[in-house]
């Protein structure tokens, strides 16, 4: 009985995993560039002498959807869908270097470029910090031009450039933060190809049908783990009467 009980823990652990995705999932079905979390499930036999007759479950995230989600028209200045499978370069909260596809920019009160969600965005030297300006705009290839406070508005300055990067042929893991990055603290190469679309905002590639037919399996599976473990208990006691009669 211990060795069931024990594969049906185990199994229970997994599909709390696969809730969890599935739960943060939707919980950014509206945000900005957030790309779906794939959970994958993998056999894992109980080793030990005889047969490997017994196997439980692992089910854990493996990935991301890349597919794009839907862009849509903002008519922000500082919005920008990024085009193809390129990643935006941010800081992370511990000073890393990370990737997103949120492109809903903002400049704080001290001029630091950041996305919607406070991450400080980079350029080719680091964080992009933003003097003050009349006038803001964002090219295709990423530049930033401004028009200082009282200067000639047909003749901006470039005072950055968004670290556009390629993800192909790169390992990168996505974080609980929906950050990505790279295995080891490495970086991923620029991208010279990349482009931005401006006034424009990436949506969320939730499937937000797909995700409520995964939730309602999940919580099957979990009925019918819940049901072997009754089971197991109601075998335990009636060889426990069994054991009592013989004596």
């Amino acid at each position: 009985m211990d060795k069931m009980i024990h594969i049906n823990l185990k199994a229970m652990q997994g599909i709390m995993n696969r809730q969890t995705a599935i739960a943060n999932n939707m919980a950014n079905a509206d945000t900005t560039g957030f790309r779906a979390e794939i959970i994958n499930a993998r056999a894992l036999y109980v080793q030990g002498d005889g047969l490997d007759s017994r196997a439980s479950t692992s089910e854990a995230v493996i990935g991301a959807d890349m597919n794009g989600g839907t862009i849509e028209n903002t008519g922000g200045t500082l919005d920008v869908a990024i085009n193809g499978d390129a990643l935006l370069a941010v800081q992370a909260p511990d000073g890393a270097e990370a990737y997103t596809r949120r492109g809903d920019l903002v400049v704080n009160e001290t001029g630091l470029l950041t996305t919607g969600d406070g991450h400080p965005v980079l350029g080719q030297n680091g964080p992009i910090t933003l003097p003050s300006a009349d006038r803001i705009t964002i090219a295709s290839n990423g530049a930033i031009s401004i028009v200082p406070v009282g200067g000639d508005p047909a003749q901006p300055i470039e005072a950055g450039r968004l670290k556009l990067v390629s993800p192909q042929g790169s390992e990168i893991k996505k974080g609980r933060d929906n950050l990505f990055r790279v295995p080891g603290d490495g970086a991923l190469p620029d991208d010279p190809d990349a482009s931005v679309t401006t006034g424009a905002l990436e949506g969320s590639n939730v499937n937000m049908t797909q995700s409520l037919v995964d939730m309602i399996e999940a919580s099957r599976a979990w009925e019918t783990q819940v049901k072997m473990l009754t089971t197991a208990q109601e075998m335990d006691e009636s060889g426990a009467r069994i054991m009592q009669l013989s004596a």
